[in-house]
């Protein structure tokens, strides 16, 4: 028996590969199946299962391409009812996977479809809980994302589906059964996660929060404490899970599409596509396409994403490091943006040779910094409330980045800000975002908040106790 965790960074997602006498199953994989594909091969092994936890809000799963390829059976929990064609099994039924099994354990509370998956050895010993979004480690699901898809589901009635769940499906297992969440620290489906991405069953009994002994009444007062609101292409993804969705060949021929610089010009008047740079910040602050978006590829890039672009079937035009337009047409498509409709062939570069308009956005160091904040200055902290109220530099005022629609009534279009992030990443995406919708006046603090903490030259806060939890 083989059991291999698949774990993608940047989704902050694990996927599973069991393999018993040339027989494999596949837990949640992503979009993109060669790999599953490949690894099945390795072992001269046949793919009979695709098994799904759940309906998955925060990415698009490759089910559906994976078992057209294969021929494997399609898998979820009961009450699921998807658009195509599936196995909907039953509680406790038991799968066979060559010498070994694996148990559906339907436990609701994340979803109400949402299964766990308990994989039983050829000794019939139980060794391994899949436990999709339903137990992280540190933390459970979510249970207020359902209700975006189904008003009825209130995030007080899935909390209550949750808590019978886990203690009567899950707390009553073995301690020394190892679990394999969903994701990890870094997911938007939880709040609290661990950045490890297994552990004990007993070890999590005795230190997650959420499986001490509680009422459910405090148990619900728990778990729905600190929810932030969710990216807003977390419904459309459930939608493009249960209905189905375009091959990811289909989507890859479309957005791996080289453009010059004068037909990528015309592609974005024609279409109204949005062009998003993927270049680092300080790249793009030097010089990029007027009105595009920077969403670095090497950071939190598909959350992002989900953030910022509200519309998953929005056309895209991608401006990238040369080499990189597959892999961004890829990510893209992890969390349903399939509409990518080409690249600038030869990247940026190629724009500014062809004596295109290029614009910039205007930085300050540390050092131009101290003497701006002497003279009183606007400065916007455009990092999570939770991080400024840890700490800020004094008089900055806060206006998140993922509220950016609110933080933006914050700013009058004649003054000029100075804005910072942690490091960059997220202060450029705010100015470009900004800078596309008429705001010329927002300059970006090199290193943001780390180089001003670094600097020794300006007055923190000390840790503020919000007045309301978020």
């Amino acid at each position: 028996m083989k059991v291999e965790q698949i774990y993608t960074g940047c989704l902050a997602q694990g996927a599973y590969y069991i393999e018993s006498e040339g027989e494999a199953a596949v837990i949640d994989p992503l979009r993109e199946v060669a790999p599953y594909i490949e690894r099945a091969k390795k072992d001269g092994a046949r793919i009979k299962y695709v098994l799904e936890t759940h309906f998955h809000a925060d990415f698009v799963s490759g089910h559906i391409d994976l078992a057209k390829e294969t021929g494997a059976t399609i898998v979820y929990g009961p009450t699921a009812a998807p658009s195509f064609k599936a196995h909907i099994a039953s509680d406790g039924e038991l799968l066979q996977l060559g010498k070994i099994k694996i148990k559906v354990l339907h436990t609701p509370g994340h979803t109400m479809e949402s299964s766990c998956f308990l994989l039983i050895d050829e000794n019939g010993k139980e060794t391994g809980l899949f436990s999709g979004d339903t137990l992280f480690i540190g933390d459970v699901g979510r249970p207020d994302l359902a209700q975006k898809v189904k008003a009825e589901l209130t995030e007080d009635i899935l909390a209550g589906h949750l808590y019978e769940s886990l203690r009567n499906k899950i707390m009553p297992l073995a301690d020394d059964i190892i679990v394999y969440p969903a994701h990890g620290a870094g997911s938007a489906c939880g709040k609290n996660m661990s950045k490890e991405t297994t552990d004990t069953l007993g070890h999590q009994k005795a230190t997650n929060y959420a499986l001490q002994p509680m009422t459910k009444e405090e148990f619900k007062k728990q778990v729905l404490t600190g929810l932030v609101a969710p990216p807003s292409y977390f419904p459309m993804n459930v939608l493009m899970n249960i209905q189905g969705y375009d091959s990811i060949k289909d989507v890859l021929k479309r957005g791996n599409h080289a453009l010059s610089p004068a037909a990528f010009e015309a592609a974005a008047n024609e279409t109204g596509a949005l062009i998003l740079d993927t270049r680092k910040p300080e790249d793009f602050a030097k010089g990029f396409i007027p009105n595009s978006i920077n969403i670095g590829i090497d950071g939190n890039f598909a959350p992002w994403v989900g953030t910022m672009i509200p519309d998953i079937r929005q056309q895209i035009l991608i401006v990238a490091e040369p080499g990189r337009e597959e892999e961004i047409v890829t990510r893209l498509a992890r969390v349903g943006y399939d509409f990518s409709i080409g690249y600038l062939e030869g990247g940026f570069d190629a724009w500014k040779k062809a004596g295109q308009e290029v614009d910039v956005i205007p930085q300050v160091d540390v050092n131009q910094l101290h003497d701006l904040v002497a003279k009183g200055e606007n400065v916007l902290d455009v990092r999570k409330k939770s991080e400024y109220d840890s700490e800020h530099l004094v008089d900055a005022e806060n206006a998140p980045l993922d509220f950016i629609n609110d933080s933006m009534q914050l700013i009058n279009k004649n003054k000029t800000y100075f804005v910072y992030c942690a490091g960059g990443y997220r202060s450029m995406i705010f100015i470009s975002t900004l800078r596309a919708r008429g705001f010329d006046n927002l300059v970006d603090i090199q290193g943001g908040f780390k180089a001003i903490k670094d600097s020794g030259k300006f007055k923190i806060t000390d840790y503020v106790c919000p007045t309301t939890l978020l």
